[in-house]
């Protein structure tokens, strides 16, 4: 399995600043408000040919001053815990703080390898100030700026030293699935995966916007292989109030265009709102797989609403109306694993190419039996399909007046070609050229 190399300290020391240095691209937020990394953040970094993980964390802090100052120091315990090597990172531009020397005392308890990463130096203007830091007693340091880059590379052959002996991750199987977790604030995206994996990996509360990054974690269990990403709930652009989380929808909205399929949680006491549509035409705009999960659906106390529900549902998403619905409950555990099945499901169906003798003899027949009417007394005749070579299904047909083809018609096209290929929760593309 991959080996875990965290970034641990105070906070506004450049953690997420030298977490994206060493991944090498901006993923972690960065913001010179404290506070902004909440939870722990994966990344994947590969030197010299040698793969290892990376985990960004929440500055530490033993004064809590609010909910997620007593959620982020258990995370940065978390992290200490399941790390092959912690990078110790301390600021230059700043003498060591009390708060430094209990970080230190943590880390000198933990029978792990520890580095001390001294940031900053390029703002130093003397050298004998690095040597104040030396006091915290670590064998290893490292003098880096990670806004620049300076000294990384030193750092990363230091690690890769250490890890030359690895074995296969999983991570980096390219027909893994990745999953994302996407949704308003507060449906419980990170409720679920902490159910999922049986634990707190992400910070849950109460209180909207608590999840700012997009989190990956890799899931193995009951058979299933996929990567899971929970993101920051996406609001409406009218309800952003602050820089930070206009970053972090604009990290979820990614994490759609990057995974492979999305599950789409609806809270199952508001319902679905249009904010809701937004987010599902997001994602079947970027051709990504949709399985839409009525979250909280412990709270559903006359089960015959379900049915309503799920008809009122397709209803709003129409026409692209042939979607999984599952009514899930992280408290009861209810359907979570049997939608992430589906989903995986999905994921490798979306890469299924169909050949072009087989599509022809399926849908041709089809065509001939129920024929275009005829616009403005022309015969419209289809000849000919075939799939185009691209991610996401999308298909071609052939026609001698494809300019006058109606979306009625495009819609049956569609229907069909989901009942005889099974392309449930896929969106799919139809395009008309002339032959």
């Amino acid at each position: 399995m991959t080996k875990l190399v965290s970034i641990v300290g105070r906070s506004n020391v450049g953690k997420s600043t030298l977490f994206n240095r060493l991944i090498g691209y901006k993923k972690s937020i960065v913001n010179s408000k404290s506070g902004v990394t909440r939870d722990r953040n994966y990344g994947f970094c590969n030197w010299n040919g040698i793969d290892f993980c990376l985990i960004d964390t929440g500055g530490y802090t033993n004064k809590f001053n609010n909910i997620f100052d007593k959620k982020i120091c258990e995370q940065f315990f978390f992290a200490l815990e399941e790390s092959d090597l912690i990078l110790f990172l301390v600021d230059t531009s700043k003498k060591i703080l009390e708060i430094d020397y209990e970080i230190s005392k943590i880390l000198h308890k933990l029978k792990k390898t520890i580095y001390l990463v001294i940031n900053k130096i390029d703002l130093l203007k003397k050298k004998e100030n690095i040597s104040e830091f030396f006091k915290l007693g670590f064998s290893k340091k490292y003098c880096i700026s990670s806004i620049n880059g300076a000294g990384t590379g030193e750092l990363l052959d230091s690690i890769v030293e250490i890890f030359k002996i690895t074995e296969t991750d999983f991570f980096f199987k390219k027909n893994i699935p990745k999953l994302a977790i996407v949704g308003r604030p507060n449906v419980g995206k990170s409720t679920l995966i902490n159910t999922l994996l049986n634990k707190n990996q992400n910070i849950v509360s109460n209180i909207s916007g608590t999840t700012r990054d997009s989190l990956e974690v890799f899931y193995k269990k009951f058979g299933i292989e996929c990567i899971l990403v929970d993101t920051a709930g996406i609001r409406k652009k009218n309800k952003i109030k602050e820089n930070i989380e206009f970053y972090s929808v604009m990290r979820a909205i990614k994490s759609i265009k990057n995974s492979d399929v999305c599950l789409l949680l609806i809270d199952s006491i508001s319902g679905m709102e249009s904010q809701d549509l937004n987010i599902f035409k997001i994602i079947e705009n970027n051709n990504k797989g949709i399985i839409l999960l009525i979250n909280k659906c412990d709270l559903i106390k006359n089960k015959f609403l379900e049915k309503i529900f799920k008809k009122k549902i397709k209803k709003i998403i129409a026409p692209f109306k042939d979607v999984p619905i599952f009514f899930t409950s992280s408290y009861k555990k209810k359907n979570l694993i049997k939608s992430i099945k589906t989903a995986i499901k999905i994921a490798f169906k979306l890469k299924l190419k169909i050949k072009t003798s087989l599509l022809n003899k399926i849908m041709l027949p089809i065509i001939n039996k129920y024929p275009h009417p005829l616009r403005n007394g022309k015969p419209i005749t289809i000849k000919y399909c075939s799939q185009l070579p691209t991610y996401n299904p999308q298909f071609i047909f052939f026609s001698n007046y494809p300019n006058l083809i109606k979306k009625s018609y495009k819609r049956f096209i569609e229907k069909k070609l989901r009942e005889k290929f099974n392309f449930t929760g896929i969106p799919i593309k139809i395009l008309f050229r002339l032959k």
